[in-house]
């Protein structure tokens, strides 16, 4: 849904009289020259990681580039990401062709279903039924779920806090097994166009990994770069609504209440801003999802301040406490299940 769908909705609202000040600072207009240079140096850092890979050759000097490949996979995402949201591109069929193009031949992921999977969110941000992000899975989010975990949940639950980055660890690996597994649902549009590149991205990272390196370096190679890559990607994603409160079944706020109060950002210099592509500014970009990430740091000054007008809590903290908040958050929501096994 693009913001203009979603200020018609709630016309005269406290979120479309934010927008005409956001429209009206010029922040929702499209920064073409940006993206064209972050997609440029991203291709060209990323074939210069190649010329790199082969020109070593068979030796543990290629551990480096591994890590070097688990930063420019994340970075390859994050820029998919702005993609998929329709920042870059006005027309659907370039937005799609550049999500193919970016997420599933350059760095394996499904855009298909992580554009329906990220849509969901969207909609309903730490939504309990509605958002699949807090769905209960490995992970739980509330103390219901917690209550009625069972086999691995459950298991899990009791340390997630303490587990929650090793797991992290296995998220690049998923991201990669989770397109695949879409292919299988009959609804996913375009999924031949999206396995052939799947595909295609599987063989030709495997078979260039095997190609140059002895198969014990060559898994080397694999596991640290899908590590850190999931590493990475869970470190950005995570601080942006771990550890704030759910929504409920039957629970309804409007949509600006929806999404700043269930959001947190993250504060940071020029560093955190592209290490984390713009996502420390989470508020912002739930409220304005198609507003250019570079926009977004311009955009918070308004939003804070039309918070403070209208009484709604902004929540704002440091990478570090994020994390905490996020942590200590899991742990509590663990609680249930621990006391339930001193029973």
């Amino acid at each position: 849904m693009t913001t203009e769908t979603i200020a018609r909705q709630d016309a005269g609202s406290d979120y479309a009289r934010l927008l005409q000040r956001v429209t009206a600072a010029g922040l929702m207009e499209r920064r073409p020259g940006y993206y064209t240079a972050r997609i440029g140096l991203l291709i060209g850092l990323f074939c210069a990681g190649l010329v790199t890979f082969f020109a070593l050759g068979d030796t543990w000097w290629q551990l480096p580039v591994a890590a070097f490949f688990a930063v420019m996979y994340a970075q390859v995402a994050l820029v998919s990401h702005d993609v998929a949201h329709r920042q870059v591109f006005r027309k659907r069929q370039a937005t799609q062709i550049s999500g193919w193009v970016l997420g599933n031949l350059m760095i394996g992921m499904g855009y298909g279903w992580w554009m329906e999977k990220h849509t969901r969110h969207h909609a309903n941000p730490n939504h309990e039924e509605l958002d699949p992000d807090v769905a209960p899975d490995i992970l739980v989010w509330s103390k219901e779920q917690a209550t009625a975990s069972r086999g691995l949940p459950r298991f899990i639950g009791r340390r997630q806090a303490f587990l929650f980055y090793p797991m992290l660890l296995l998220e690049g690996l998923n991201l990669h097994v989770s397109g695949f597994r879409s292919l299988r649902h009959p609804k996913l549009k375009h999924r031949w166009t999206e396995a052939a590149l799947l595909t295609t991205h599987a063989v030709t990272y495997l078979g260039a990994l095997f190609l140059v390196l002895s198969p014990g370096k060559a898994v080397a190679f694999l596991a640290i770069h899908m590590a850190l890559w999931g590493l990475y990607m869970g470190s950005v994603f995570a601080p942006g609504h771990k550890g704030m409160p759910t929504l409920k079944e039957g629970e309804k706020l409007d949509y600006l209440r929806r999404q700043v109060l269930t959001t947190r950002n993250v504060r940071g210099g020029r560093f955190t801003d592209v290490a984390m592509g713009g996502l420390n500014y989470q508020i912002e970009h739930h409220l304005f999802p198609n507003m250019p990430s570079p926009h977004l740091g311009r955009a918070q000054v308004l939003v804070r301040a039309h918070c403070a007008e209208i009484g709604v809590s902004y929540h704002e903290t440091s990478l570090v406490t994020s994390h905490r908040e996020a942590l200590r958050y899991m742990h509590e929501i663990g609680a249930p299940i621990r006391l339930g096994n001193l029973d």
